[in-house]
């Protein structure tokens, strides 16, 4: 018989839940799928999929995109209150 080590983590229960149920349809159980995670982080050298950022809206993103191009770039104020008057504008 192999010899195993225990992991312990804490998990939002409703998260746990979820995740039964989603992995008991591939008849396999949470330890089975983190057991399947890390072998596989093993095998790839790194996390087995792509992390990602959230993407920004299309006011954030265009937003980014002047600033990046120098565009309606606001100071430097030479007061707080000279900034405080140019965000309420």
């Amino acid at each position: 018989m192999a010899k195993t080590s225990n992991i312990n983590i804490r998990i939002d229960p409703d998260i746990k839940e979820q995740a039964e149920h989603l992995f008991s349809k591939f008849g396999i159980t949470i330890t089975d799928a983190i057991n399947m995670f890390l072998h596989q982080s093993i095998n790839v050298g790194g996390i087995p999929f792509e992390l990602k950022v959230e993407k920004p809206n299309a006011v954030t993103s265009a937003a980014m995109d002047d600033a990046a191009n120098g565009k309606d770039i606001h100071g430097p104020f030479d007061s707080v209150e000279a900034l405080m008057e140019d965000l309420n504008a």
